[in-house]
Parts: structure tokens; C-alpha cells; sequence
């Protein structure tokens, strides 16, 4: 990201986001956090029903409630490569886009924790460096304890044109 990007998206956060509610979870042993507005529901892992041709970061389908609904794999996305499947593996249901165009979207997660209440003070706008992810992906570094929660921009790690790749396997994803 520029300088210029980098300013202009701190003037949309002066001082990092708003206080509200996040949904923190575990992925790599990394700890992380999703405003909860987005988050539809949370349900344990189950057997994915892999898509050809889907974006790489894409494991596969779920049947939920009649509906297929895309997996994205965080580990995959950030560049960390897939997520283990373990006991207490989670698949987080949001809600990507515009209410009326969205679309539900699974992330694959190692374990959701809990959800968390963050003050105007607690998080710190995203560093330009240092968090293994690349730095779009982040909204800001929330401080927890002795240690930092970051805080993803679900709208970058899904975006519009990936949104658009789930719905139709043969577009192209950023």
C-alpha cells in the first residue's frame, strides 16, 4: 500500500476503528477479530464439497439450510497456507457486501474464542508492516492484555470481485 492509500485510509479511521463489538478468533496461532455486525452465525466444521475452477482460497461449499455457501480459507488467503482441520475448527457465516447484493460467506477459522468489546481507545489504526498479512486486509491492531488482536476489514478480504468469483467460478478473483 502507498503513502497516499495508507493516508487516505486513515482519514476514513483517524485513531483506528469505532468501539463496538468483535468477534475474536484464532487462526495460525495468530489472534484475530471481526466486527460482529458481519457475522451471521457461527457453526463447527463440517465436510466441504470442493467447487472447479473456484479461487484458490476457496476450500469448498457447504449446504447450509438449503443454501451452498462458499468457504474461504483465511491461512490460504494470507499466504500461510491451509488451515488444519482439527476439534475445534469453526466455520464463521458472514456476510460480505451490500445487503441486497452480499452474499453469505464461510471463513475457516482454527477456533472462534469470544466476542469482545473494544473502547474508541483500544484500537490503534493497522501498521504498514509486521503481521504476516498484507496490510489492506487489516482495519486496525486492537490492544488486549499485554498483546494485540487484529482486527480484519472483511469488505478487502472479500471483496467485491471475489464475491463476484463465488458466485461465477469462471470470473476473475483479485
Amino acid at each position: 500500500m502507498s503513502i497516499t492509500q495508507r493516508a487516505a485510509a486513515d482519514a476514513q479511521h483517524p485513531g483506528g476503528l469505532e468501539a463496538g463489538r468483535y468477534l475474536t478468533f484464532t487462526l495460525h496461532g495468530e489472534a484475530y477479530a471481526l466486527d460482529i455486525f458481519h457475522v451471521i452465525e457461527i457453526i463447527e466444521y463440517r465436510a466441504l464439497t470442493a467447487v472447479p475452477m473456484a479461487p484458490g482460497f476457496v476450500r469448498g461449499v457447504i449446504n447450509l439450510r438449503g443454501r451452498a455457501v462458499p468457504v474461504v480459507d483465511l491461512g490460504i488467503r494470507f499466504g500461510a497456507g491451509a488451515t488444519p482441520v482439527g476439534r475445534r475448527t469453526s466455520i464463521i457465516i458472514v456476510h460480505s457486501g451490500a445487503a441486497e447484493d452480499g452474499q453469505h460467506v464461510g471463513i475457516l477459522v482454527d477456533m472462534v474464542n469470544k466476542v469482545v468489546s473494544f473502547g474508541p481507545g483500544d484500537v490503534e489504526p493497522p501498521p504498514t508492516f509486521g503481521t504476516g498479512i498484507q496490510p489492506e486486509y487489516i482495519s486496525g491492531m486492537a490492544r488486549r492484555e499485554a498483546d494485540f488482536i487484529i482486527v480484519l476489514d472483511l469488505e478487502r478480504i472479500v471483496s467485491p470481485a471475489d464475491v463476484v468469483a463465488l458466485q461465477d467460478p469462471g470470473a476473475e478473483a483479485t
